[in-house]
This record gives structure tokens, sequence and C-alpha cells, in this order.
């Protein structure tokens, strides 16, 4: 029986893209900020490796992103951004759309399960994400109360141990096959949302795994098939 639902947040309960996007073009307009958007992403994962890998310390997501963008903008647009421009872009992660589902789906899902964001954010992002968009978590889960990211095993079984339950006895919830995998392997149920519309006008092909417990198209239909 499930008991408490740990939801990603970057593509699964908002718009990243769109929200990225916008402001990329408000502070580099010279550039195609769609693109920007998108390569400014790729860039996520390899960070994220590093820590993971022991190759730097632990490093908030805030200062990564940062630093890649510095370099992106460098290194392949040929641009020196200000400070104020990449703290600009930086904070637009903070303050990106949710999906028009994810505000009220949350509130129906905290009708009857315990719902907390797990992230590769930080506490204070998530705060300033759910105070924006109007998401009730009952809990932030951030990566800076771990010093681990996803899809460190730290992080999902750290839910389960902060909640006080079994691994059985959460549900993760993600638009990204790869984060449902490493949960799964901890021993976490799991349910597929889709988003295809996650990387604006590029599509990019996410193959749920069969094994995972739901797919839904939005928090509403999950609500529905968990009976809230």
């Amino acid at each position: 029986m499930v008991k408490v639902l740990a939801v990603d947040t970057f593509g699964t309960v908002t718009d990243w893209h769109t929200g990225v996007s916008t402001v990329l073009a408000e502070q580099f307009p010279t550039v195609d900020a769609s693109q920007l958007a998108n390569d400014w992403r790729d860039t996520y994962a390899p960070a994220l490796e590093q820590i993971e890998s022991g190759a730097r310390q632990w490093t908030l997501l805030d200062d990564l992103h940062r630093e890649s963008l510095d370099a992106l903008l460098r290194d392949s647009y040929d641009i020196t951004a200000t400070s104020t421009q990449l703290d600009t872009a930086v904070h637009a992660w903070h303050v990106i759309p949710g999906w028009p589902d994810a505000a009220d789906g949350i509130r129906r899902l905290t009708s009857k399960f315990v719902v907390s964001a797990l992230s590769n954010g930080n506490v204070a992002l998530l705060a300033e994400m759910a105070k924006h968009n109007g998401f009730d978590w009952d809990f932030l889960g951030g990566a800076d109360l771990w010093r681990h990211y996803k899809p460190s095993p730290e992080v999902y079984l750290g839910i389960a141990r902060l909640m006080q339950v079994e691994p059985s006895d959460v549900l993760m919830v993600a638009t990204h096959a790869w984060d449902l995998d490493a949960a799964r392997a901890c021993g976490l149920r799991t349910a597929y949302i889709e988003r295809p519309r996650e990387w604006g006008p590029v599509h990019k092909d996410e193959t749920p795994n069969p094994l995972d417990d739901f797919r839904a198209t939005g928090f509403d239909d999950l609500a529905d098939q968990l009976g809230c």
C-alpha cells in the first residue's frame, strides 16, 4: 500500500523549457533561446555525475547551473555573460511555471497521501518554486538534505527513512525513465507521467518501463488512478 508520493520537479511538475528559455531570450537576445535552454539542460547530468563520482566535492545545483551556463556561453556561443545575466538566468529555475494540471493535482493527492517533492534542486529553490506555483507539498525533499543527487540510492532511500516507511511504501512519480528505474532498483514503486512537451519543440522519446506501477497523462489522471 502506497503511503508516500515522492515527486520529481523539473519536467514532471514544471515546464522548465518555457520558463528558462523565456528568461534566456531576455538576457541573451542574439541567440536561439530555445536551443540554448536545451543545451544548458544537456549539461545537467554530466555536472551531477562529477559530484556522485567523487571527482568534485558537494556543490549546490544553483552553483552547478551557473558554472555550466557560463562555460556554455563562452565555448559554444562566443558570449561572455555578466554576473547579473548569469544570476538572472540561474534564478529562472526557481520560478519556472508549473504544468497546468500540477498544482491542483498535488492538492488532490495530498488528500490521501503524504506528498513530497524529491528533486535535485536545493530546498531554497524548491521553496521558491512552490510559492510561485502554489504547490502544496507536505515536504520539500531537496538534494542538499542528503548531499547527493538522483539517481544516487541515498536520495530514494533517504526519503523513505525520513518518512519512516519502507521503500515499497513510496511511489516515485516522474517523467524520466532513468529516475524511475533508479527508484525501482531501491525498492520504490513507480509512476510515469507523460510530458511530451518537456523539451519545447524538440521531441525526446522517453520510453516508460513496463515495470512501472502506473502510467498517467498528468496529475489528474494519476489522482484518479490512486482514488483521490
